[in-house]
């Protein structure tokens, strides 16, 4: 694995409000999504928003985010292939961690599954296969 964040999601009440709320501190303006998401480009990593009850429902239809404690926040390691998201979750496994959502093909096309430090901080590990990578191994948004 290589060790980076590529990606800190917010999860969201109003995702317009908060939008507007990013761009006047002075986050570069994205075009506006029609997806329901909005990327910041930042420093290296990139800020997302997105609706917090969607945010949720991605980690797992199942996953019950009042009992949880869900602070609407998720890291992203986005990887290279596929085969790197499944050895990913597996080494945070076997390190500690707890498989929240197993990988799996997901709505915007990609691969990805979830997964829980020990303190309970969710992490995605997703794989698109329109993703570019800098240099340094921080991904390319547009």
């Amino acid at each position: 694995m290589e060790p980076r964040i590529s990606i800190i999601t917010l999860g969201v009440a109003n995702l317009e409000a908060s939008y507007e709320f990013y761009r006047k501190l002075g986050f570069p303006s994205p075009k506006k999504p029609e997806d329901g998401i909005i990327f910041f480009k930042t420093g290296g990593v990139c800020l997302a928003l997105y609706p917090l009850d969607a945010l949720a429902e991605d980690v797992s239809p199942d996953f019950n985010a009042v009992k949880a404690g869900f602070p609407g926040i998720t890291l992203a390691h986005n990887t290279r292939s596929r085969e790197e998201v499944d050895a990913v979750l597996a080494l945070a496994e076997q390190a500690g961690g707890k498989i929240e959502k197993q990988a799996q093909d997901v709505f915007w096309g990609g691969y990805s599954g979830y997964f829980s430090d020990p303190d309970g901080y969710l992490w995605e590990v997703a794989y698109g296969d329109c993703w570019e990578f800098n240099a340094d191994g921080s991904l390319v948004i547009d």
